[in-house]
């Protein structure tokens, strides 16, 4: 049913491995701002219980590395039920270094929905470009609800039917009979996430945006803070914006890094990013055509067409990849991951001169790297997170021709991916999905909240400039522009963009108006 390349932003800034410096861990993409619906809200009296619960730090089962501390903080899995079931959510802490001067906790999220917050507050907290925040903060790490350390973790689809729905590209079929092949297997596939995950519906109904801001606020209050500082990656500053919108009063500083536009709808939202991708492919030719070695040739103008004349015959004949094979869907895949960082271009052009020669195997490892295959096989999970949390986070869309009309509007706008469908079998994943959504699209509309700073990159691919700004006016924060060609850029060792980070995250001091960094 090729779910695979849906989240084309499902990635904060790829590790791909080997060939790109250390970058806050990535993950899929943006889906329109949640933030509340009309639901009801919490009984705060009846949340005591977890508010006022103390964490039981000890080792880390993943990391040897002894300056880590991991504990388990247990919230409701319906917080409109407090005293039902109950799930657990991973978190880690490495503390602050100079405890005399420490300002309290720095919680961030890399992004995804899907990735893993462990993870991230491990790596970071040991980066060199990290140094000042780890010296003054204890760097705070949580795996999202369904995520990574998480109980009970999402379930949809095992290794081996992740790895056959990559190699199928049936999502390149636009034909009725395509399509009616696309709806019922998104049907089948949201059957699997509800009956293989603990407590099935129950959690996938809980698992979105608006439940993972509550579970943050729960960790705030468990990590003894008054007020939460917090930096949010891609789909992080979802959580940063909803977090805004719920507990205005209860922020320090939040930090917000290749946001996501609060007022775009799933199509509009995917309409823009596809427009991004090509906006930094286009880039990838500049750069690739002026090399002596470059795959697509010496024409910048040229290297969509060169590109496409490359992988269209995949779609009929994939071509070795070691003990596998490249498909379409994977080549595609792969070059997108690859824009995500600058520091994986050189890895990019080398995938497809291998390409020109009859294997596939750097794609499919870019490929890998970006669906969360490990080596041995295994998946990490986080396109099943994917989907869970867009399906609550967003309107569905069931009319075939807004779904028709999105499809042509994003190829127009992307051109390298034509030949497949680019993100579109999740709005028909999310048409037959379990449970209904949680949150809405609308405006966000905060009231006591300390400015907020705002990065946004140029070019960046997976989440468009213009939607930093959006969000930076939205929440009458400060925009700091970066002027480059990747997703996301603090902790990234530019010490422009570091600088005016630390002073926000420190000291609270906001850059200039139309501060630049290049």
């Amino acid at each position: 049913m090729s779910l695979r390349r849906v989240p084309a932003v499902l990635v904060v800034a790829l590790l791909v491995a080997s060939c790109t410096t250390h970058q806050p861990q990535p993950q899929p993409a943006p889906s329109a701002s949640p933030t509340t619906t009309a639901s009801p809200t919490p009984d705060p009296k009846a949340l005591e219980k977890f508010t006022r619960q103390g964490l039981a730090w000890g080792t880390c089962a993943s990391f040897t590395d002894k300056s880590f501390d991991c504990a388990k903080l247990t919230v409701p899995l319906d917080y409109l039920k407090p005293d039902g079931e109950t799930i657990s959510i991973g978190v880690l802490r490495h503390k602050a270094k100079n405890n005399d001067r420490r300002i309290g906790s720095l919680v961030l999220n890399p992004g995804g929905p899907g990735g893993s917050g462990v993870s991230a507050a491990a790596r970071i907290a040991k980066s060199r470009p990290a140094a000042a925040l780890a010296e003054r903060f204890d760097i705070v790490g949580f795996d999202p609800r369904g995520v990574g350390t998480s109980e009970p973790k999402l379930v949809c689809l095992t290794d081996a039917e992740r790895d056959a729905d990559r190699a199928e590209d049936s999502e390149s079929d636009s034909t009725p009979g395509g399509i009616a092949k696309q709806l019922a297997d998104a049907r089948a596939y949201a059957a699997k996430c509800a009956e293989r995950t603990n407590h099935g519906k129950e959690l996938l109904a809980n698992i979105g945006t608006r439940d993972v801001v509550r579970d943050l606020d729960v960790l705030r209050s468990a990590l003894g803070d008054e007020k939460l500082t917090y930096l949010g990656f891609s789909y992080g500053t979802q959580i940063g914006t909803a977090y805004a919108e719920a507990y205005p009063d209860k922020v320090r500083a939040l930090l917000l890094d290749g946001a996501v536009d609060p007022e775009l709808d799933t199509a509009e939202s995917l309409v823009t990013q596809m427009a991004g991708f090509q906006n930094t492919f286009a880039e990838f030719g500049k750069w690739c055509a002026a090399r002596a070695d470059c795959a697509l040739g010496r024409d910048a103008g040229a290297v969509t067409k060169a590109f496409q004349d490359l992988v269209q015959p995949l779609i009929t004949e994939p071509v070795p990849a070691g003990t596998r094979e490249l498909s379409f869907e994977d080549a595609i895949t792969g070059t997108s991951a690859a824009l995500y960082s600058q520091d994986a271009w050189k890895f990019l052009n080398d995938g497809l001169t291998e390409l020109k020669r009859g294997s596939g195997k750097a794609l499919v490892a870019l490929a890998d790297n970006y669906y969360g295959r490990e080596p041995d096989g295994r998946y990490t999970g986080i396109l099943d997170v994917y989907f869970a949390v867009r399906c609550v986070d967003s309107a569905r869309i069931t009319d075939r021709r807004v779904i028709g009309s999105a499809h042509a509007r994003m190829l127009q706008g992307a051109p390298f991916l034509t030949g497949g469908t680019p993100d579109m079998s999740e709005l028909d994943i999310c048409s037959v999905w379990p449970v209904p959504a949680t949150s809405e699209v609308h405006k966000p509309d905060v009231d006591g909240l300390p400015r907020p700073l705002i990065i946004s990159t140029t070019d960046d691919p997976a989440t468009p400039y213009a939607s930093g700004v959006n969000l930076a006016r939205d929440l009458k924060g400060a925009l700091l522009t970066f002027e480059g060609a990747q997703h996301t850029v603090f902790l990234d060792g530019n010490e422009c963009v570091d600088s005016a980070g630390f002073a926000y995250l420190l000291n609270g001091e906001l850059p200039a108006p139309d501060a630049r960094c290049s």
